[in-house]
């Protein structure tokens, strides 16, 4: 196999586990989820106090407007609330709802479900292996990784 075929074999497998993930998602109920989504549920999972329509366009790679309808989208479905902004009387900060976390859950469990089936398909080593050499990928760069998706 060629070096390059790496970079294309990962995202084949991100998919893969996506497409698993979002799969088992419509059958519980969540079918309204998209990729983009999943986004914001994890940067919204790390925040205890939430974050601006402006945080999270950042974080997305997003303009503020385009934050903001993803945000009335999943507010109207249940997925996220707005509460009022600590300090600032002008914004409103954005937080998971049960709904959200509920579906936060759903796709942990998923992803535990599927890393057990690769150490049933490699063995635990393995999986303890390419995760400690994906991590030393991700933080050689030096630079702060965020998840985020490639627009």
């Amino acid at each position: 196999m060629l070096a390059a075929e790496i970079p294309t074999l990962l995202a084949m497998a991100f998919r893969t586990v996506m497409d698993q993930v979002h799969e088992s998602l419509a059958a519980e109920g969540f079918d309204d989820v998209r990729p983009a989504h999943g986004f914001v549920f994890q940067y919204l999972s790390h925040r205890e106090a939430g974050a601006t329509a402006v945080e999270l366009g950042v974080h997305l790679g997003v303009t503020k407007q385009a934050a903001v309808q993803l945000v009335d989208e999943l507010e109207a479905r249940g997925y996220v609330e707005r509460r009022p902004h600590p300090t600032d009387r002008r914004s409103r900060m954005v937080v998971l709802a049960p709904r959200g976390w509920a579906c936060v859950a759903s796709v942990v469990r998923r992803w535990n479900e599927i890393e057990a089936r690769w150490v049933d398909l490699i063995g635990a080593d393995q999986v303890d292996h390419l995760r400690a050499d994906l991590q030393r990928i991700v933080t050689a760069s030096g630079q702060a990784v965020a998840l985020r998706p490639v627009w």
